[in-house]
C-alpha cells in the first residue's frame, strides 16, 4: 500500500498563475508604476495569491518580470522554473507570443489552433483579464504584446507530453484553477484526454494506452504505431477508456504487466498499487487453483501457473476493456513480461 504522508501536503501555483503574476508586474513598470517586490492576482474561483517578483530587466517600451514556479508538494517537473513575462505596446488588443522554453502548437485537437504559443485558454483569458484591469486602472491602452518565457523550458518538455502532443519548442503555460493539488489525478487524465483528441483531429485508426514504459516500447514495435498514437495511461485506464467511449477511435490497444493486468482483469479502473489490489481469494476461485489464494503476487501466480494464467488474464482483462466502450470501437489486449516479451494477447 502507498504511504500516506506525515504532514498535510503543501498546495503549489500553475505556469498559468505564475505568468499572470510577472505579467502584472511587467505591466506595472511599463505603465510608471516602477518595479514591485510582490504582487496580488486574482484566480479564476476569486482566490487572491501573493507571488514574490523575482527576476526583472526593463527597456525602451518594454518591462519583464519573472516568478520562480512554486508548486507545493507536487511532482511538478517546472517546480523551481523561471516563468518569464515581457510585456511591450501593440495593436489590436492582447496578443500572444511564445519566448524561449514556450511551445508552438503544431497538431489539430488541442485547445489551441497550430502556429499559436502553447498557452491555454484559461491562462489566456487570466493574463487578458489582468491587462485590461490595469489599463483601465492607469487609463492605458489593453494593446498589449506578451511574451512568456521559461529558460530551460526546451529540456524540461522531454520530461512532459508536449513533444507526442505535437507542441514544439517547450512547455505550454497551463492551469485551470491557478492552483496545483499535489499528486492530483487530473493532469494526467487530462493529458490522456488531449492524446485522445490529438489522435481523433490526425485522423488515426490504431491507439494505445500501456501501463509503463516497457509495455509501451513492446506495443508500438508490435502495431508500428506513430508516437502521437501512444497515449500515456499509466495507472488510469478507466480515465481513458471512459473518454475514449465519448470520443471514440476505431481500434485501442491496452498493453502492461501481468500484476497491473490482472487487476484490470477483476475490474479496477485505477491500475496503482495504493488505491487497488489483486484479490487472491476470487483468483483461486476463477481459476480453480485453491493454492492460488496464498500467492504473493500475479507475477508469482503467472510463475506458477504459466501460459495459461496469462492466457486467462488478457482474455477476462479484454471483457472489461470493451464492457467500456461501444462496439464500434474494436479492442485488444497485449501482456508483457519484463523484458518486453509478449507472454499473452486477446482480441486481436
Amino acid at each position: 500500500m502507498a504511504r500516506k504522508p506525515d504532514r498535510p501536503l503543501r498546495r503549489g501555483w500553475t505556469t498559468g498563475a505564475c505568468a499572470t503574476a510577472a505579467t502584472r508586474a511587467a505591466l506595472m513598470g511599463l505603465w510608471g508604476e516602477g518595479r514591485p517586490d510582490r504582487v496580488r492576482i486574482t484566480l479564476p474561483k476569486g482566490e487572491r495569491p501573493e507571488f514574490e517578483i523575482s527576476h526583472w530587466d526593463q527597456g525602451e517600451g518594454w518591462a519583464e518580470a519573472g516568478v520562480i514556479k512554486d508548486a507545493g508538494d507536487d511532482p511538478d517537473v517546472t517546480h523551481g522554473a523561471l516563468i518569464r513575462s515581457r510585456v511591450s505596446a501593440s495593436a489590436g488588443g492582447v496578443q500572444f507570443v511564445a519566448g524561449e522554453g514556450v511551445g508552438t502548437v503544431t497538431m489539430e485537437g488541442l485547445p489551441i489552433p497550430p502556429g499559436e504559443p502553447a498557452i491555454n485558454p484559461v491562462p489566456r483569458q487570466m493574463l487578458t483579464d489582468t491587462v485590461q484591469e490595469m489599463a483601465q486602472r492607469l487609463s492605458q491602452a489593453a494593446d498589449v504584446m506578451i511574451e512568456i518565457s521559461i529558460p530551460g523550458g526546451e529540456k524540461l518538455a522531454q520530461k512532459t507530453w508536449n513533444p507526442r502532443l505535437g507542441i514544439k519548442g517547450g512547455l505550454s503555460v497551463l492551469g485551470t484553477t491557478g492552483i496545483v493539488r499535489p499528486f492530483s489525478c487530473a493532469a494526467w487524465i487530462a493529458s490522456i484526454h488531449r492524446g485522445i483528441d490529438v489522435a481523433r483531429a490526425d485522423g488515426l485508426i490504431h491507439v494505445a494506452g500501456c501501463t509503463g514504459a516497457t509495455s509501451e516500447k513492446t506495443v508500438q514495435t508490435l502495431y508500428g504505431l506513430p508516437d502521437h498514437a501512444m497515449l500515456d495511461m499509466g495507472d488510469f485506464a478507466g480515465g481513458l477508456l471512459k473518454y475514449l467511449a465519448r470520443h471514440p477511435l476505431p481500434r485501442i490497444t491496452i498493453g502492461g504487466g501481468i500484476g497491473k493486468m490482472t487487476k484490470l482483469a477483476q475490474g479496477a479502473r485505477d491500475l496503482h498499487s495504493g488505491r487497488s489490489q489483486v484479490d487472491f481469494a476470487r483468483l483461486a476461485k476463477d481459476l480453480g487453483k485453491p493454492d492460488v489464494e496464498y500467492m504473493n503476487s500475479a507475477l508469482q501466480t503467472y510463475e506458477n501457473i504459466g501460459k495459461n494464467y496469462a492466457e486467462f488474464v488478457a482474455g477476462e482483462a479484454l471483457k472489461n476493456v470493451s464492457g467500456m466502450l461501444p462496439e464500434e470501437i474494436k479492442a485488444d489486449v497485449v501482456i508483457i513480461d519484463r523484458k518486453g516479451a509478449v507472454v499473452s494477447r486477446a482480441g486481436e
